[in-house]
């Protein structure tokens, strides 16, 4: 018999009692045919042996074994009311507890069955609407009927479970920070002592994914390749390399052709090396953490974490997630690349009662900061996406990367150059008209014209121009993802920049002490190193060891209570702690914690704000002395004496007066001042003095910010400090004057954009500021005009990185996320770089303007040349093998070397160039006119002396009217080096591919005149030396002229700024 395949795979299974046809009729269950009667006492008299319901179990009762069927058995499975092994003749009954008849009892089993070796017949769900009586059966049925049950119980459970599990979601910090460890245990269902099992983490994981971050789809080389076909002036030299295969002019179109290929892919795969050069940099092992599951303490991937994994720390780990704590030791973070703050965390695992900014919740710790020291335990309260590391790159992948000035310039002068080529065009076309031409003849001269107008050398003097200014700033530890960027600096006007590892050092120095008896000491050197001394003031003699007891004693105190260990210019542990062994090291006394054995540590808390250790000196009988660091006020309360020469002296209420006015003078110099102590015991200790201890700025910082200033670039601090850390740092670096203006990330954050567009142009500080604060001040700037660049280091800057004009990351200290987000980076972390940065994008922007005056000056002339011979019906001034020559040089190697000129150093003194200025400005196009006007003269000058009276051409006539426009084109090339200053100013050697590109191209026209094979190509013949003379002389009066310019303006610009000698610093912006 053939089972159908439907009815050996079913998921409900009914039965009824007592048994009726209709029921199976009501149900539309389906009928299998068998060879055998359905085996049930009493008999079933309307199912007969050819036909058996649809079930996937066998309906039976009682023993099997003592009923068989008539052929063979037509089937059999799992009965009800059987138990055990059952066999009938052609019948494999699988062993399985039989199912117990409950009314509505849902039943869960399967039975295998094979019949004459068919698939075993599968019932999973069995459900009875009435319990069968079957006599003798009672007890074997409440046995089974509990066994299934329980099965019952533990599906469902196992479902509840499964549901729980995925139900777990992230807490936002703000929440967690506010719960007891049951409320976490809770929330997570996590026990905090055993952690996940591996069944919640994978159920979970299902929901929240990886503890990673996917960016964007990275585009394929070839997209980013045809990106760069996208500048609108590419597109015209396309269009241009088109319109010259219609006219069929193919030597023009291959050229046009060859100068886009090598632009687009100079400029894509400098790019392309960047990010390449980046990647290497941001390389870093795949993390790991300690994590507990199961019990057990095992060491994982960080992206195997999910939300309720319970995290073990101990110093120097990253923190994987987002973390509520639940044990802290000692706990000391460093989050400065989230927060700002420079100064460490201390952590705590108390439930907080009021959740502030992220920077208060001392009982958690985030994603991708350091354990400074300490160790602890807690949940993890967010991952991945989820957590606030992963908002900012939310953040910072939604933020669109502005273009620009130098791609808007190039796109307007594309648009200029567009419109100036349909113009001669329709031109040519309508004075053809007017003198009866034919038009289309007409019409293909003037495309032909427009299209040698427009200068195909010009983005590859672009390219070159920006990739040689990427080389030079590479040569200065500065590297440039993207080639316009390095221009872009040049137009730059704002500076916002992160305080810490940005504008300082990033290593906590100890810069001031004042002794318990009075002494003062001026203490030189930054970092967790022994350069630098400590000089006493006012005479500024250099103290090493006990030679002032005072200073000696104050120093050996910090020194030996302290849990730091300092490396190679680098500190384990609490920088301020760095910071004193730092100290010591410079007195020559690091060797004095080595003197002692500690007994007893009483660690750091936020609630007694002091740290104490109880020491005795190493093979000594002695008393046991307590060294003791931490706030004035706290310190003083367990003091009885003070140190005077090495005396104890009672304390007064005068030496304690004395000691509170140091620190609020310390205080106001933004230093965090600590007192030190030491005595037997506490209570009765002596106090020794205090330490002023800050992130000092880096060197240069403070030159560069003024170089800057005079240039008219602002520079403006964005930090997450507190406002007279801010404002301290602002004043060592000359960041804020008298009277500075300060605001806080709140009142960004409450202001209105256009009234803070209209404010932050007059604020030096911005403190407090978070991530969001950032960027909504940099869209401020820029709605006001600006064009600002960002430097920063820390994850907390990536957003404001991106949405900046220019973004700046740190190298060494910067994290991943900054650098990606960056457009260029600082490898050496030297922010005086930017200043050559800004210098060299001034000075490409004037190459550029300079190439561009060149060409065009040369090309109107030469269009001028050709256009009014064709419309007065002159021979042709120039034959096409010359008019090739002349384009080889407006656009070959005279042209070329003009982009290379070296940066003018004055560059950096002007004031930054507006964005809407476009490369053809007023005052260029008038400079190019002029040339052009100079050019066309005298080379018509010299095309009328030398043509006959029949108006016929000869080779004497194109000859010198070829040389002249030669000779033009280099001096004018000449006089194009520099917009402002005179050619000896910027002497000849100065730029040397220039002087061998124009020697080059004068030996190249004299070869065209005087060597016969070149002279038949050229239709040429050779020139006395009297016409080189005059031919010299003529030329050399676009030169003159453009250097009397010069002077004139200079002359002018002088006159101009007498008036306003007394104004109070250079212009901001450069008048149109």
């Amino acid at each position: 018999m053939e089972f159908p395949e439907d009815f050996l795979r079913r998921e409900e299974v009914f039965a009824f009692w007592p048994w009726d046809q209709s029921h199976f009729s009501a149900l539309k269950l389906p009928i299998a045919y068998s060879s055998g009667p359905l085996l049930y006492p009493p008999p079933v008299p309307f199912l007969n042996a050819s036909q058996v319901a649809r079930f996937e179990g066998a309906v039976a009762c009682g023993d099997l074994d003592s009923y068989r069927s008539s052929e063979g058995g037509a089937w059999a499975g799992r009965g009800l009311g059987w138990a055990g092994r059952c066999t009938l003749p052609g019948n494999q009954v699988a062993r399985e507890p039989a199912h117990t008849l409950g009314t509505d009892t849902g039943h869960r089993g399967a039975a295998a069955v094979e019949t004459a070796g068919r698939p075993a017949m599968v019932a999973r769900r069995f459900r009875f609407l009435q319990k069968l009586s079957l006599p003798g059966q009672g007890h074997r049925y409440e046995a089974l009927e509990r066994d299934e049950e329980e099965a019952l119980i533990e599906e469902q459970l196992g479902e509840k479970a499964v549901d729980k599990e995925k139900a777990v979601t992230a807490l936002p910090p703000k929440e967690a920070c506010k719960c007891h460890n049951e409320d976490l245990a809770r929330a997570f269902c996590v026990d905090l002592d055993k952690g996940l099992s591996e069944f919640s983490v994978t159920q979970r994981r299902q929901v929240h994914g990886w503890n990673e971050f996917i960016a964007d789809n990275a585009e394929p080389v070839w997209k980013k390749y045809l990106d760069q076909f996208k500048n609108p002036l590419i597109l015209l030299l396309l269009g241009s390399a088109l319109v010259s295969v219609l006219t069929q002019e193919y030597e023009d179109a291959v050229s046009i052709a060859l100068a886009v290929l090598i632009v687009v892919t100079v400029a894509f795969v400098q790019e392309y090396r960047s990010e390449k050069s980046l990647e290497e940099l941001t390389k870093l092992v795949p993390p790991e953490c300690n994590c507990i599951r199961d019990g057990k303490l095992q060491r994982m991937l960080a992206r195997d974490l999910v939300p309720g994994d319970i995290v073990a720390l101990s110093i120097g780990d990253r923190i994987p997630a987002d973390i509520r704590l639940t044990e802290v030791t000692d706990l000391l973070v460093d989050e400065s690349s989230f927060t700002g703050e420079a100064e460490p965390c201390s952590k705590t695992d108390a439930p907080l009662a009021d959740s502030g900014d992220l920077s208060t919740l001392s009982n958690i710790v985030f994603m991708g900061t350091l354990v400074q020291c300490g160790k602890g335990q807690g949940v993890v309260i967010g991952t991945g996406e989820r957590s606030q590391f992963g908002e900012v790159f939310r953040m910072m992948q939604a933020e669109e990367t502005p273009k620009t000035p130098l791609q808007k310039s190039m796109d307007q002068l594309g648009k200029q150059l567009t419109l100036f080529s349909f113009g001669i065009i329709g031109l040519l076309v309508l004075l053809g008209w007017v003198q009866g031409k034919p038009l289309l003849s007409m019409f293909t001269i003037g495309v032909s014209l427009a299209v040698a107008a427009i200068p195909e050398g010009l983005p590859i003097v672009v390219t070159v121009t920006l990739v040689l200014g990427v080389l030079r700033m590479a040569k200065k530890r500065v590297m440039v993802k993207k080639l316009p960027i390095v221009e872009t600096l040049g137009c730059c006007d704002v500076i916002c920049s992160d305080k810490t590892g940005t504008l300082t050092a990033n290593k906590m120095t100890v810069t001031q002490l004042v002794t318990s008896d009075g002494l003062q000491a001026q203490v030189s050197g930054v970092g967790y190193n022994g350069a630098g001394a400590v000089r006493l003031l006012p005479t500024k003699e250099v103290v090493k060891g006990f030679a002032s007891v005072s200073v000696g004693r104050l120093v050996e105190a910090g020194c030996v209570a302290n849990n730091a260990v300092v490396g190679k210019n680098s500190v384990m542990g609490q920088p301020t702690e760095g910071a004193l062994l730092a100290l010591a090291m410079k007195m020559d006394l690091s060797h004095v914690k080595d003197l002692y054995v500690r007994r007893e540590e009483i660690p750091f808390s936020s609630e007694q704000k002091w740290m104490a250790v109880r020491c005795s000196l190493k093979n000594e009988d002695g008393d046991d002395v307590y060294f003791m660091k931490g706030a004035l006020e706290e310190v003083v309360r367990c003091c009885s004496l003070y140190n005077h020469g090495g005396l104890s002296l009672p304390l007064t209420p005068q030496q304690e007066a004395f000691w509170r006015q140091e620190e609020r003078r310390m205080g106001a110099l933004g230093l965090r001042v600590l007192g030190l102590a030491s005595g037997p015991e506490l209570g009765r200790l002596t106090f020794l003095g205090l330490v002023g201890i800050i992130d000092p700025p880096r060197a240069g910082v403070k030159e560069a910010i003024r170089l800057l200033s005079a240039a008219g670039v602002s520079v403006k601090m964005v930090t997450g400090d507190a406002l007279e850390t801010a404002m301290a740092i602002g004043r060592n670096i000359g960041l804020c004057d008298e009277r500075p203006k300060a605001m806080s990330g709140e009142e960004v954050e409450g202001a209105e954009q256009g009234e803070l567009a209209a404010c932050v142009e007059q604020v030096s500080v911005f403190y407090r500021a978070g991530p969001k604060h950032k960027v909504k001040i940099i869209k401020a700037l820029q709605e006001s005009g600006a064009v600002v660049a960002m430097t920063g280091d820390g994850v907390n800057d990536a957003v404001a990185l991106k949405s900046a004009d220019i973004g700046v990351a740190m190298g060494q200290t910067g994290t991943d996320v900054s650098k990606e987000a960056a457009d260029m980076v600082l490898v050496d972390d030297d922010f005086s770089a930017i200043m050559d940065a800004v210098e060299e994008g001034k000075g490409i922007f004037h190459n550029i303007k300079n190439f561009v005056r060149f060409q065009l000056s040369t090309s109107i002339a030469a269009l001028s040349l050709i256009t009014l011979s064709t419309v007065c019906d002159l021979p042709s001034p120039l034959n096409a093998m010359q008019i090739l020559w002349v384009n080889i040089i407006m656009d070959g190697p005279p042209a070329q070397s003009l982009g290379v000129e070296p940066v003018d150093r004055d560059a950096l003194g002007q004031p930054p160039r507006r964005v809407q200025d476009t490369i053809l400005s007023r005052v260029l196009v008038l400079r190019v006119l002029m040339s052009a006007a100079t050019i066309l003269s005298g080379t018509l000058f010299i095309f009328w002396k030398e043509i006959p009276e029949d108006k016929a051409s000869t080779p004497r006539t194109t000859t010198m009217t070829f040389t002249c426009f030669v000779f033009f084109d280099l001096f004018n090339a000449l006089s194009c080096r520099s917009q402002t200053k005179l050619i000896f100013e910027l002497g000849f050697l100065r730029n040397r591919m220039f002087l061998y590109s124009v020697l080059g191209s004068i030996l190249g026209q004299l070869a065209v005149i005087y060597v016969p094979p070149l002279q038949k190509v050229f239709q040429t013949e050779g020139l006395g030396a009297l016409d080189l003379l005059l031919l010299t002389g003529l030329a050399s009066s676009v030169f003159i002229s453009s250097e009397l310019l010069k002077l004139c303006e200079r002359h002018c610009s002088r006159a101009a700024a007498l008036p306003c000698q007394g104004a109070a610093g250079p212009a901001r912006r450069p008048q149109p």
